[in-house]
């Protein structure tokens, strides 16, 4: 391996752990940016789905870990990596990362500009990392019991999100176009609460269901409870704090706080659970639940 290289993968360790001590899972990247460790399952295309069970390396941001001698590990295990990644989604950040790209010929920034109009939400300071390619990455923290999905160009052209499962490369790193940076006054700020309206941007839109609901609930309160009535495992948290937030940002949070719960229910969310993502979208939303 050649020196610079070493001292890469030196640098890269050395910022991978200072991410870890602010909580920030990690993961040794390549100079392609992609996880520098193969999975070990590679050979055999009818292996079952595994996300580390079978105790090796090779899984993604699914090896991602805070633990210093963990992370130490893994970068010994791949000798040759010369960055990191951020998972995304994971205790205590929860991070959402609004990739602003410009690769694409759009103007990502101006795109995020005109949203944040026309939605009314402000990007608060927060930490920013500026790509080799000129494009920035924005850190923003999610709630926890919300689960934001990866997504290319949904949002706007050119503006694409690392949500649960995805990952962010770490500044420090390098790659084949380049170093990854904290733009400056940004490194020493936590990941700033992502606005509410930009959060329900980020979730699943609604998909057409018809359920039956009290009739008590009213138009689009009734709208809200079928919403949480249409979501499939995986998603009945998410649905519900989407609807919870815009019940409160409507002013009608807390007469759907009933309906919402009963609904939760029949979806097979817990009343404890359901009341919980409740709490959670007044808070986000400047209520007292």
């Amino acid at each position: 391996m050649a020196t610079t290289d070493r001292q890469a993968t030196t640098l890269a360790l050395a910022h991978a752990l200072s991410a870890a001590e602010r909580g920030l899972a990690v993961i040794p990247l390549s100079r392609t940016k992609l996880p520098a460790l193969r999975s070990p399952h590679r050979d055999d295309p009818a292996a079952p789905p595994c996300h580390g069970e079978c105790g090796h390396f090779g899984h993604g941001v699914y090896d991602a870990a805070t633990d210093p001698a963990r992370i130490r590990e893994l970068f010994a295990a791949a000798p040759w990596a010369t960055g990191y990644g951020i998972a995304c989604g994971l205790p205590p950040h929860h991070l959402i990362g609004i990739d602003l790209d410009t690769k694409s010929g759009t103007n990502s920034s101006a795109a995020l500009r005109e949203l944040a109009l026309r939605h009314l939400f402000t990007i608060p300071d927060t930490v920013v990392v500026l790509t080799p390619s000129g494009g920035r990455h924005l850190w923003l923290s999610g709630p926890p019991d919300v689960v934001v999905p990866n997504s290319a160009g949904r949002l706007a052209p050119g503006i694409d999100i690392r949500g649960a499962g995805g990952y962010l490369v770490g500044p420090g790193s390098r790659t084949d176009h380049g170093e990854y940076a904290t733009a400056p006054g940004t490194a020493h700020l936590a990941p700033a609460a992502c606005p509410p309206a930009l959060l329900r941007l980020l979730l699943p839109p609604p998909r057409t269901h018809q359920p039956t609901t009290p009739a008590s609930v009213g138009g689009h309160g009734q709208g809200l409870v079928e919403f949480v009535l249409a979501a499939h495992e995986g998603q009945r948290n998410t649905r519900l704090f989407w609807a919870a937030c815009r019940a409160y940002e409507d002013g009608i949070g807390p007469a759907l706080v009933d309906p919402l719960v009963e609904a939760a229910l029949n979806t097979g969310l817990t009343e404890r659970e359901a009341r919980a993502t409740i709490a959670s979208a007044a808070r986000m939303t400047g209520h007292r639940p």
